[in-house]
């Protein structure tokens, strides 16, 4: 799973300008002007001629669905007769807007900010805590904003009736990444929900295969890949890199639009989302959310909301004085990186003003309801994150039961003890047969068998493997991993996730972003050793890592996370959560009557089939 590599590119126009080449190694340099609600916009390019046209005509009544009994009753969501977008979802629960709040901070305090941040030779981020001194009343000041503005709940747990929907997900990154927003479409769907699932078009038969609708994305996860196998952290290492990370970014945002608003590219049926749910990466996300005047609710594996307990994955913070602060650079430099994307894209596609310079408004989702896809057993929920924010726990999506393994797989898993399993999922690797003879060595030198799972890294790629050694490829880890006595693999969100289910020791070799979270969560929890950086992958130290795992009392404490997490249930804590927060006050953008007259034969067939097959349910 990639988690957050696609993230690290929205930052190259900090760089642009401000770096020659790898010679200067943080940002003291950065000269800041405020540019304020004038700032000027390039031109719009010839994509951008499509823009999201609301109307207020008179809307279609919606079927009603029942969340989970989880407390008491409150009235249930109404339905306007008249779609009205006047103002932002955010606006409507009486939240300030972010801009004026920050703006309040002094320039001088904006420049101190920026002079917090160190950038490495790696490329990632550190928080000069000797500077915070400085800066810390004002901090302050927006941290008691970012308090108050979670702090007000939108009710408590409770049972309420909900709109059958058409909603969209929108996901950016690799298959680990979609995987869990899967599962969460499906049983959306339980509820009479019309999901369509919106990713990269690398993943379009991955989601059909589950009976979910599919629409694309731009961008390219495997160029995303790579890009962070060669950029370690948030700044570019070059202008090359600038400008393929540019033209991924603006292909992603452009594509959002038509995501949400686009009849099905196979049956020409209407789709208009009444709800959007996305992962940070997808950026874009909230300014289309406030075009169409739906609710927005994020879904990450990474933590992104600012608390105490420990720092942004993307910032290394030498104190826990730092962690909150890291949060807000993090926001901060993605902000700058993207403004003229974004507010190009407001002003051209979205027909919506642009944004302030030093606005975080719409770079942060502290004002977004938003829930962490990871078990509270692994990871609880801060105690400084309000009630927009969930820990639902782990969302699984079963693949095993209708996998079939090769039978010489199975004969060769049952002739010996149980295997070490090694993969890199995504991660592309610079020298793979490297790589490959490292895990090889290792084995010989603790006498274990082991599975090598090739990945996009084309890991084990070698004309003759010992008979302890096994190479596979796509074979899905829900089933994979019991068989396996402990496992070695990148850190992804997901691929952790379920070496934990199946109780399995764990060696993380993380690459990049919340890898390395992952694998200080790991070693904390003493379910594995200290992470293993790729770059400092040996024989020695692997050789250490797979001795550590093997030890009982490892196995003991692994197999008792195993039992907390089998008990959990995140992806339906996922879709309460979702309707939980749903706002009282919903507008319901359905398609109206008229837009049947500009129908195909076939595209009305399939629009009638539909609405046959839904009336005597009531679904969307």
């Amino acid at each position: 799973m990639m988690g957050s590599n696609e993230i690290e590119c929205l930052s190259q126009e900090v760089v642009e300008g401000v770096f020659d080449g790898l010679q200067k190694k943080d940002l003291k340099q950065m000269e800041i002007k405020s540019q304020g609600e004038n700032e000027k916009f390039g031109e719009a390019s010839s994509e951008d001629d499509e823009s999201v046209q609301v109307s207020s005509s008179s809307r279609r009544g919606v079927e009603h669905c029942i969340t989970a009994p989880v407390g008491a009753e409150r009235n249930p969501l109404r339905v306007d007769d008249e779609f009205m977008i006047s103002r932002s979802i955010t606006e409507q629960r009486g939240f300030p807007k972010r801009d004026t709040i920050l703006d309040r901070l002094s320039e001088r305090a904006k420049q101190l900010i920026t002079n917090l941040v160190k950038i490495q030779n790696d490329g990632t981020v550190e928080v000069d805590l000797e500077m915070s001194a400085s800066v810390a009343p004002e901090l302050l000041e927006l941290q008691s904003f970012e308090e108050s503005t979670v702090s007000g709940g939108l009710g408590s747990e409770s049972k309420k009736s909900v709109p059958r929907l058409q909603i969209v997900i929108l996901v950016v990154g690799t298959r680990g990444d979609v995987q869990p927003f899967l599962a969460i479409a499906k049983k959306l769907q339980e509820y009479g929900h019309h999901v369509r699932l919106a990713t990269h078009a690398n993943f379009k038969i991955f989601v059909k295969s589950a009976g979910v609708d599919f629409y694309p994305l731009g961008g390219d996860p495997r160029v995303l890949a790579g890009y962070m196998a060669r950029n370690k952290g948030l700044i570019p290492s070059g202008p090359a890199e600038i400008s393929v990370q540019r033209k991924q970014l603006k292909a992603i945002i452009d594509s959002l639009p038509p995501a949400c608003t686009a009849p099905d590219m196979e049956t020409g049926v209407p789709f208009r989302a009444q709800a959007i749910i996305a992962n940070p990466p997808a950026y874009g996300h909230v300014h289309v959310a406030e075009a169409l005047g739906v609710p927005l609710h994020i879904f990450f594996t990474m933590p992104w909301t600012p608390t105490y307990q420990f720092p942004h994955p993307l910032v290394r913070v030498p104190q826990n004085a730092g962690y909150w602060l890291s949060y807000i650079i993090v926001d901060l430099l993605i902000w700058w990186g993207m403004r003229r994307i974004i507010n190009n894209f407001r002003k051209s596609t979205l027909k919506l003003a642009p944004i302030a310079y030093f606005s975080m408004y719409r770079g942060s989702i502290s004002h977004l309801p938003t829930s962490y896809m990871w078990s509270p057993h692994v990871v609880p929920k801060p105690s400084d994150w309000g009630p927009l924010v969930d820990v639902v726990g782990y969302c699984f999506l079963s693949l095993a039961s209708k996998y079939q393994p090769q039978e010489d797989f199975v004969q060769w898993i049952k002739k010996g003890p149980p295997p070490l399993y090694f993969g890199f999922g995504s991660m592309p690797l610079e020298d793979p047969k490297g790589t490959t003879d490292v895990i090889l060595e290792a084995l010989r030198d603790t006498e274990q068998r082991g599975i090598i799972d090739r990945g996009w890294g084309n890991l084990g790629n070698l004309a003759e493997l010992s008979d302890n050694v096994f190479l596979l490829e796509e074979c899905p880890h829900d089933w994979l991993f019991p068989q396996c006595s402990a496992v070695v693999h990148h850190g992804g969100a997901g691929t952790t996730a379920t070496g934990l289910k199946a109780g399995c020791p764990t060696t993380i070799v993380p690459f990049f972003g919340d890898q390395f979270f992952w694998g200080e969560i790991i070693y904390q929890k003493e379910l594995g050793p200290a992470p293993i950086p790729i770059s400092q992958l040996n024989v020695e130290n692997l050789s250490n890592a797979i001795r550590f795992m093997l030890q009982p009392e490892v196995k003991s404490r692994a197999k008792e996370i195993a039992k907390w997490i089998e008990n959990e249930d995140g992806v339906a804590a996922a879709v309460d959560a979702f309707h939980r927060h749903l706002p009282d006050e919903l507008p319901l953008p359905t398609p109206s009557l008229e837009e049947d007259e500009h129908l195909n034969p076939l595209q009305w067939f399939f629009l009638q089939l539909g609405r046959f097959c839904c009336a005597p349910c009531g679904g969307v």
